[in-house]
């Protein structure tokens, strides 16, 4: 299952993020530093040191706007969102064909997002590729927007052709390892949380409520 957060950060915070990341002094370093050895031939990026103060400041205040999302909470039941990375992309980088890592040193990739961070009309090229067996799915998304998609995904960033791609990526460790589980709880949050609205507390409601938290503890770690 992928979904989309629609405007996770403001206008004012998009400008805000990208006035600090594009700002002379930020440490921005080669994307191939933190690639794995199968994709380090693929890899065309800038990434923003994970190590220094700004990367630090920024993530913290990301992590916190996503954490707080209610969809991205019902349907990811996020244990951890780990190895939050700040990219850009001028005229010819991209990311070539790769998969992500299954475990990474902050935590197991479930599902991988990311942030659009430039306005669809700012620069050309440079779509997020998602492939599946019925074909190529890509996505160029408003800044502010967000797109979590499964990591067992074969996916691809098309090289730019004009402007500059600005993005935020990162990666859920779910408490709930399989996707088709996790579609099934959501159907059911999503369901009783209607039902809850319609009708308040109900025998149906603690019905589902019940299924709910015992599915959540049976497939749960």
């Amino acid at each position: 299952m992928r979904f989309q957060l629609e405007q996770l950060l403001s206008p004012e915070q998009v400008l805000a993020l990208q006035s600090q990341l594009l700002s002379p002094d930020s440490p921005w370093e080669a994307g191939v530093e933190t690639a794995g050895w199968h994709a380090r031939g693929v890899k065309h990026n800038r990434q923003l040191q994970r190590a220094s103060d700004r990367h630090r400041q920024l993530a913290a205040g990301l992590l916190q706007a996503l954490e707080a999302h209610p969809l991205l909470q019902a349907a990811a039941l996020p244990l951890r969102i780990h190895s939050l990375r700040f990219s850009r992309s001028g005229p010819g980088e991209g990311y070539g064909r790769h998969l992500d890592d299954a475990y990474m040193a902050e935590g197991r990739s479930d599902l991988s997002f990311t942030l659009f961070l430039s306005e669809p009309a700012h620069y050309s090229g440079g779509e997020l590729v998602l492939e599946f067996p019925g074909g190529d799915e890509p996505h160029k998304l408003a800044a502010g927007d967000v797109l979590v998609y499964p990591s067992t995904l074969l996916h691809r960033v098309e090289p730019v052709e004009q402007g500059e791609r600005l993005v935020a990526v990162g990666w859920i460790e779910s408490r709930i390892r399989s996707a088709e589980q996790r579609e099934l709880l959501f159907e059911l949050d999503t369901a009783r949380r209607s039902l809850f609205a319609r009708e308040g507390k109900s025998e149906e409601f603690d019905l589902i409520s019940r299924s709910y938290s015992n599915l959540l503890r049976l497939w749960g770690p």
